[in-house]
């Protein structure tokens, strides 16, 4: 059974004449341990689909499905719940506490559903270990590289054990080493973890890295494509991405 199954996803701005659609009639599938990216030009709803399938907006019409529960029926404190349970988010810009060092920001999900303090974080210095920063822990976001940090937001995102995690432009504030350091570790969430991972992206280096690539445009879905697998094909995987985002107009 599909992990994730958006169904008809619409979603207006506004009313009447200013009305603004910025997605309609999009329906897709993600499996279990399979790796997503989202691509297509600028206003073409990539975040709003993102912010759909992860619960943090409704839709107008059209339903989404996690591991059998349908958002659009679950009430507020519901969705919350599912959210903090069953989803790990990553944003472009990491979302760190600033007071807060690495071990600390990790455990922070968990610490605020109730996890007890000794327990949160042995559980956050686990994923740290995993992300490759067991000599980090102690460490605050402004004695981190940027690349460091959203290394502690991935460990954030994996420490409540979702089944799914949910990526907005991961690597867009960090450098082409720092990227593809990122692209990497979300790959080893898909394969070795088993995680789902849907990212958006406008880089086509770090969608080689996926398994299947969605293109929007205009609010609908005008491409999907299947990647070969990773290794000495990321290169031509890359090249055929931009090739397609020029087609298609980004």
């Amino acid at each position: 059974m599909a992990l994730i199954s958006a169904t008809n996803l619409k979603k207006v701005y506004g009313s009447g004449e200013t009305a603004v659609t910025a997605l309609n009639n999009v329906s897709l599938q993600v499996e279990p341990g399979e790796f997503v990216a989202i691509m297509g030009p600028s206003g073409c709803g990539k975040s709003t689909l993102m912010h759909l399938l992860g619960g943090l907006d409704r839709p107008t019409s059209g339903s989404v499905m996690i591991d059998g529960h349908n958002l659009t029926d679950l009430s507020d404190v519901k969705l919350t719940e599912l959210r903090r349970r069953r989803v790990g988010f990553i944003f472009q810009f990491f979302n760190l506490i600033p007071v807060l060092n690495a071990l600390e920001n990790a455990a922070l999900p968990i610490t605020l559903d109730g996890v007890r303090g000794a327990e949160a974080k042995e559980r956050a210095a686990d994923w740290l270990r995993k992300v490759g920063l067991d000599d980090r822990l102690d460490h605050r976001p402004d004695q981190l590289s940027g690349g460091q940090q959203q290394r502690v937001a991935v460990a954030r995102a994996l420490v409540a054990d979702p089944a799914l995690i949910l990526a907005d432009e991961p690597t867009g504030n960090l450098d082409t080493k720092a990227s593809e350091e990122i692209a990497g570790l979300l790959r080893q969430v898909a394969n070795d973890w088993g995680r789902a991972v849907v990212i958006v992206t406008h880089d086509p280096r770090i969608a080689a890295y996926a398994d299947r690539i969605i293109f929007l445009k205009d609010g609908a879905i005008i491409d999907q494509t299947i990647l070969e697998p990773r290794g000495s094909q990321n290169g031509q995987n890359a090249e055929m991405v931009a090739g397609k985002l020029h087609a298609f107009g980004d």
